[in-house]
């Protein structure tokens, strides 16, 4: 019988200003594809696009993707790149695969998102901060809906709890003059730096900050920690190794992880590409995404959007990360979240994470409810529907 074959594109950054992190998205989708190729049910033909960082030139590339006949797109990183492409996608109806954390807010029966949503990043992380560092929190970011909207989420929650945003401050992509930056995170004395800068604008900030911090005899881990929802195994490669130490990071994944399922994805992801760069979330969600793509398919039968938006309801699957399964209501990933303290070898320790995968709240409306675990599968893969799941705490224990 002739294996059914599918064109698919993978649109991802693969040089500019944040091109290392996009080379581990493209990685994780690439290596996905052998794997559903090895299997032989399907076969997924992977062509790329590299944007190079440029929000404009995603969406022509996705246009040229889908007058080639792709009707599934796996990619974009940044927020903005992800705004250019909806459009295009509904418009087609095409679907596009997200693979990375972002802001939440946002729903399109053309989009499924299996990076984290900001209940899975935000929420720990600032519980995670008041419990350990303090209230007091100063905010830079690149200037763009991405940090936006994830500082207007943690003013929000800090504010909850009886804290304080002293300030928030913003840098073009790629700037990285952040001079004026930290002269005024001296001045204002928060507890906690929050972070969101991409790419070589934050390779500045750390390098710079770290160093502004051993002039002044500051231990900068210490007396201002830097927390960020976006800071990988990638990001710290390109980082100086004398400040690539001691600054935490919410995230769903961590190549660090001790389990099976994430020793053989480590294995097999240096083994395919031995040049690197490092294994970083984004690149775990872009293997998940495109392997759920596969079952969605090959489930449908056909790559019509409507059909595979519809398979991939339910869905999970053993993710590096651990269990992973697609939420029917909202089309986002049930994830675990951790947090990770950064070393200077370019890994992080884990030093907290979820009892449990915690169920997608894109729009924070059960923030202050407890979160359901992930739903039971059934042997066809699908979600199964007890009259009752478990609703349990997402809390973080402590890793000893």
């Amino acid at each position: 019988m002739t294996v059914p074959t599918y064109p698919i594109g993978i649109l991802v950054s693969t040089t500019g200003t944040y091109g290392t992190v996009g080379r581990s998205m493209l990685n994780g989708a690439l290596l996905a594809c052998s794997e559903v190729n090895a299997d032989g049910a399907i076969r997924l033909e992977p062509v790329h696009r590299d944007p190079a960082g440029q929000p404009a030139a995603y969406a022509d590339a996705a246009q040229s993707m889908i007058d080639e006949g792709m009707r599934h797109i796996v990619g974009c990183y940044t927020s903005s790149s992800r705004k250019e492409v909806i459009p295009l996608v509904e418009k087609h109806d095409a679907l596009l695969w997200y693979p990375t954390h972002y802001e939440g807010f946002e729903s399109s029966t053309n989009v499924v998102y299996t990076g984290a949503a900001p209940n899975h990043h935000m929420s720990p992380l600032v519980d995670y901060l008041i419990d350990n560092h303090g209230a007091r929190a100063f905010c830079v970011g690149s200037n763009y809906i991405w940090a936006w909207e994830s500082n207007r989420i943690l003013r929000d929650c800090i504010h909850a709890k009886g804290g304080v945003t002293i300030a928030e401050r913003y840098l073009a992509v790629g700037e990285c003059d952040v001079d004026q930056v930290i002269d005024m995170i001296f001045d204002s004395e928060p507890d906690f730096v929050f972070n969101t800068l991409i790419g070589g604008s934050a390779y500045a900030f750390f390098e710079k900050f770290r160093r502004a911090c051993v002039e002044r005899g500051i231990d900068q881990a210490a007396r201002y920690p830097v927390a960020s929802c976006n800071l990988s195994e990638p990001d710290l490669s390109e980082i100086a190794v004398d400040c690539r130490d001691g600054h935490l990071s919410s995230s769903v994944y961590f190549a660090s992880l001790e389990s099976a399922e994430n020793r053989r994805f480590v294995n097999d992801y240096h083994a395919q590409f031995p040049q690197g760069p490092a294994i970083s979330a984004e690149g775990e969600a872009a293997y998940i995404a495109t392997h759920l793509l596969a079952k969605a398919l090959a489930i449908a039968g056909s790559e019509a959007c409507g059909d595979v938006y519809a398979a991939v309801a339910g869905l999970a699957m053993q993710a590096p990360q651990g269990r992973v399964a697609i939420d029917r209501e909202t089309h986002h990933a049930f994830l675990t979240p951790r947090l990770g303290l950064s070393r200077a070898d370019g890994a992080f320790d884990i030093v907290a994470e979820a009892r449990a995968a915690v169920r997608p709240d894109p729009y924070m409306v059960r923030a202050s409810q407890p979160l359901q675990h992930a739903p039971a599968v059934s042997s066809q893969g699908q979600t199964a529907r007890p009259s009752q799941r478990p609703n349990l705490r997402p809390n973080l224990r402590i890793v000893p």
